[in-house]
């Protein structure tokens, strides 16, 4: 039976108690109905960006948002294809993680792999386990730097997984520590002839979810991973020794790190909470140039008449006049002073 290999180092632990503090402030944060597709929009768009680029798409974050927003991408097909698979692959892992599934079988992990290979890899191998051995190269010099298990092993490796996947004790193993092992072991095991580390990502990223890790959609751990490539790889490579400590505590590590800066984000949106209250709790709408608006006062602490060129060099003075007036009608803002050089704070 598989059982992994690691020690609960003070640097797993340290990860693990701001994870769940910006766990829990997140969880009970309330945010403005835009702000908070806003949060998940962009969460998905950097998922989608630095998971598909860690793998090297070529494609810019410009156009991976292009492409996810619907416009035309002069692109390579399955770049393009890349993208939307992996926009796909998130949307079904929310549905499932929604659907409050109790076990992660094989099947759903060839689901997640099958979706993200979609029409990149030939039918015959999507979502289906490897039936021939493969090596994993250095790009640059070609020198084989992992040989993942013979194939013949691969379906028995895989049963042994997932049966410790559903039967580990929930008691004893954190999600987080659990999502980390998961994703190092998918990647060990290399079951599909392509697309492993991207499935074990999102595998990775719905066990988050299913153990009550999911920060209302807010995260990318992909983000984390592309921006230092190098160490992603240098960590997962001094997992095959078979103590699985070095990979987790960088798994945890930037979990913690990913965690923690959306939590700084909500609360620097956090002035909502009195506006929620203000109102009797009842949320109020704001668009995009008054979200805007409300995110440089919270910055600088006041909006003045001079400062909307800068802020908004699109746009006629009267034309922002009229959204800080709106703010102001709806209680939110409140002027301080009468002449140009009057501020806009925040209406306590």
């Amino acid at each position: 039976m598989y059982s992994p290999k690691f020690t609960i180092t003070n640097t797993i632990l340290v990860a693990i108690g701001k994870i769940e503090a910006a766990e829990e402030v997140l969880k009970n944060a309330p945010l403005l109905p835009l702000w908070e597709k806003q949060f998940k929009d962009d969460a998905v768009l950097r998922a989608v960006y630095h998971g598909t680029h860690l793998e090297g798409n070529p494609l810019s974050k410009e156009e991976a948002e292009g492409i996810l927003t619907g416009k035309q991408v002069v692109a390579r097909s399955r770049d393009i294809q890349e993208i939307i698979n992996y926009r796909n692959v998130l949307d079904f892992v929310d549905q499932e993680a929604k659907k409050g599934i109790s076990r992660i079988t094989e099947q759903i992990i060839k689901k997640l792999h099958r979706i993200l290979v979609d029409k990149t890899l030939p039918a015959d191998q999507a979502g289906e386990y490897r039936d021939k051995q493969v090596v994993v190269r250095d790009i640059q010099t070609g020198a084989v730097v992992f040989k993942p298990p013979v194939a013949l092993e691969v379906p028995y490796l895989m049963r042994e997984f997932v049966y410790w996947l559903n039967y580990s004790d929930p008691e004893s193993l954190h999600p987080v520590i659990k999502a980390g092992i998961a994703h190092y072991e998918l990647v060990r095991i290399h079951p599909f002839f392509d697309g492993n580390g991207r499935t074990a990502r999102v595998l990775a990223t719905l066990i988050l979810f299913l153990g009550g890790y999911d920060i209302r959609r807010f995260f990318s751990l992909e983000e984390y991973y592309d921006r230092d490539a190098i160490a992603y790889y240098e960590s997962l490579k001094k997992a095959q020794s078979g103590d699985l400590t070095p990979w987790l505590e960088y798994f945890c590590y930037g979990a913690s790190v990913e965690f923690q800066r959306v939590k700084d984000k909500v609360l620097k949106l956090s002035k909502d909470v009195k506006l929620k209250n203000k109102f009797g709790g009842k949320q109020l709408f704001l668009n995009e140039r008054q979200i805007k608006i409300m995110e440089h006062i919270q910055d600088v602490g006041f909006l003045q008449n001079k400062m909307f060129a800068i802020l908004f060099p699109e746009l006629s003075e009267d034309t922002v006049l009229r959204e800080v007036k709106d703010l102001i009608d709806k209680g939110v803002l409140k002027k301080v002073g009468r002449t140009k050089s009057a501020r806009y704070v925040l209406n306590d």
